[in-house]
Order: structure tokens, then sequence, then C-alpha cells
């Protein structure tokens, strides 16, 4: 409280009756320290924002990739986009396992030592072919894998496909299998944003 009054320059006792609101509204959480973070009503907010604006066309095109995604892995599929040093994870669709990744939806990670970082600054030299996969352990999470693809526009990388589960799970075969599904989910929403991405033949 005393901190969000400094950096707004009211008084404390302004500051706490705008936290009191937005905390009955849902746009902030308080925890047992007094410590104030995003609540899930501006969640909401944001992420409407992000599926009315720019980004709507983008999420229209990935979400049936996303859901089939999510059902062919077994894993929890994601749907991000870049926002300058930040990638920001705009779209979900949870695995059904009883051990899953989950809540990062709303989340932003560094694009640097990242897979979904790399993937989204990767150069694209030829958007009509097939996307190269990107793996990473660990990188945010200790033993979550993160693998990832990025989806090309006609004129450069425009968002990315990530499958996160437990490092455990995604190995060998599965990992490979999992790759080939996060691959084939960004070349087929690539195709169905810009179809003149097409190769002939």
């Amino acid at each position: 409280m005393t901190e969000a009054a400094g950096a707004t320059g009211i008084p404390v006792s302004t500051a706490l009756r705008h936290l009191r609101v937005l905390t009955a509204r849902g746009y902030l959480v308080r925890d047992d320290l007094g410590r104030y973070s995003v609540g899930p009503s501006f969640v909401r907010v944001a992420l409407a924002a992000f599926q009315s604006g720019p980004y709507a066309r983008l999420t229209a095109a990935a979400q049936p990739a996303l859901q089939r995604l999510a059902e062919v892995t077994e894993e929890s599929a994601y749907l991000a986009v870049r926002d300058g040093s930040e990638a920001v994870y705009i779209a979900t669709v949870e695995s059904r396992r009883a051990i899953r990744h989950v809540g990062w939806v709303g989340r932003s990670v560094p694009v640097e030592g990242t897979a979904l970082g790399e993937a989204l600054a990767s150069e694209v030299p030829n958007p009509g072919q097939v996307p190269v996969p990107f793996f990473n352990t660990g990188a945010i999470e200790p033993d979550v894998t993160a693998v990832v693809a990025p989806i090309h526009g006609s004129v450069g990388v425009v968002g990315a496909f990530s499958v996160l589960g437990p490092a455990e799970r995604l190995v060998g075969e599965r990992l490979d299998r999992t790759a080939e599904a996060v691959v084939d989910a960004a070349r087929v929403t690539s195709l169905a944003l810009f179809p003149r991405l097409a190769v002939p033949g």
C-alpha cells in the first residue's frame, strides 16, 4: 500500500481506498503479507483486449490447432506472442492429465534464454517452409520442458505454439512426437493466416 501511494504520488489513505475497491472488484488480489498482484478481472480484460484487438485474427486461426495440439500430446498447449524483450502467453488448452502444467495465460517470460523466445525471435528465410522446433528444460520452472514452434506470417514470425509438460514425461519418442505435433500446428496455423505461403507441390 505504501509503495503504491509513493509510486502514484497520492496520500496513503487515498491509495488504500483505491486498492480496496480494486480488490473487491477482482482487479487485484492481496496476500497475507499485504502485497497486491493482478487479479482475475484484470486478466479477463487483458485477454479480451488481445482477442478483440490486433491479435484477434491470430487467436481465431490458432484455436483449432491449439485444441488438437493438447489432445495429441496430452500436455498443456499455449499460444504466445512477443512483446519487446518478453513473450506473453495469450491462450491455452490445458492437459486433462492429473499432473499437468497450468496457469500461464497472461504471464510473460523473457525472450532471452527460453525456447519460446528463440522461436519468436527466429529468422524466417522462407515463410512457406516447415517451421523449426525449439526445446528447453528448466528455463523458467525446474523440471518443466518446453517444445515450441514459430507461427510464420508474410513478414516474419507472428506468434508461437508451446507445449509445456513434466520433463520426466517429455523424453525420447514422446518428445519427438510432441515436436512433430507442435511443428504441424504451427504450419497449419501459418497457412490458415496466410494461404499464399503454401509451397507448391
